[in-house]
């Protein structure tokens, strides 16, 4: 099913890129970028070069990343790679700032599913990804802010009109990863139940997260309860949930933003 899912997203990537970037000069963000770079400026295929310049970066992933996300993203590549080069580029718009538009917006759909099911489209992802897990950027601000070179070398390739137009096709690509991949946002989760000795035990065997208790009362009934919280993502909270009223039907599950985590939070 994730292989699945990988394939069709880097089928939507492919199709915003051929048939709304590339035919009026838009680049894309990260790699994927470039190649549509160096595939106007030289005579070599856009999918080839994408599937090159993501070797080294795939690397990279394996030893960072792990094992997992780098074969899904090396499912990623290859099928990128290979709609890029069997997708014409047949415009479905002269219109370049509509081109702009619905060109990272189908991106980002594409890439947010894709890093959604523990793959990457290779890339700037990678990077984005590595350095996400040690601070508190999503990864779609990452990736924005990394494009930027992207923008300056298609304002000097070409002309700074296709340079902001690039810039708003990126921006969008980003907003619509951050919406679709929510894994950075953390919560914090409060839990008051009756049973919190067998909540936390099998928290503590399911969940790889921290968790601290203190002890309560109800302000009605003055029975003893007990409270735990702990910081999670947002994928999280409904295996927890689940773990929760499997205890204790009525427990009270409290769940709210987590704007900042400064100690040891452990990224998966």
């Amino acid at each position: 099913m994730k292989n699945l899912v990988i394939i069709v997203g880097s089928l939507i990537i492919a199709f915003g890129f051929k048939c709304f970037l590339v035919p009026h000069g838009i680049l894309s963000s990260g790699i994927s970028g470039i190649a549509i770079l160096l595939g106007i400026l030289t005579p070599f295929d856009t999918g080839l070069l994408n599937f090159v310049l993501n070797l080294p970066l795939l690397v990279l992933g394996y030893y960072k990343l792990g094992k997992k996300i780098t074969v899904n993203t090396l499912i990623c590549v290859i099928s990128l790679s290979i709609f890029l080069y069997l997708i014409p580029a047949i415009p479905v718009t002269d219109n370049i700032l509509l081109a702009s538009i619905f060109g990272g917006i189908i991106g980002g759909i594409g890439a947010g599913l894709i890093l959604k099911y523990s793959g990457t489209s290779g890339g700037l992802d990678i990077i984005a990804i590595i350095v996400s897990r040690t601070s508190n950027v999503s990864v779609g601000l990452l990736l924005t802010g990394m494009n930027g070179i992207i923008v300056l070398l298609s304002g000097a390739v070409f002309n700074w009109d296709i340079a902001l137009y690039t810039l708003l096709s990126i921006y969008l690509t980003g907003k619509m990863v951050d919406t679709i991949y929510t894994n950075h946002e953390k919560l914090t989760m409060q839990i008051v139940t009756t049973k919190g000795e067998l909540i936390r035990k099998e928290l503590l065997e399911s969940i790889y997260r921290g968790v601290t208790i203190t002890d309560g009362y109800g302000g009605y009934t003055l029975e003893e309860k007990q409270i735990l919280m702990m910081v999670v993502t947002r994928y999280e909270t409904m295996q927890i949930k689940q773990i929760v009223r499997k205890h204790d039907n009525k427990a009270f599950i409290n769940i709210f933003e987590t704007v900042e985590v400064d100690g040891n939070f452990a990224r998966n």
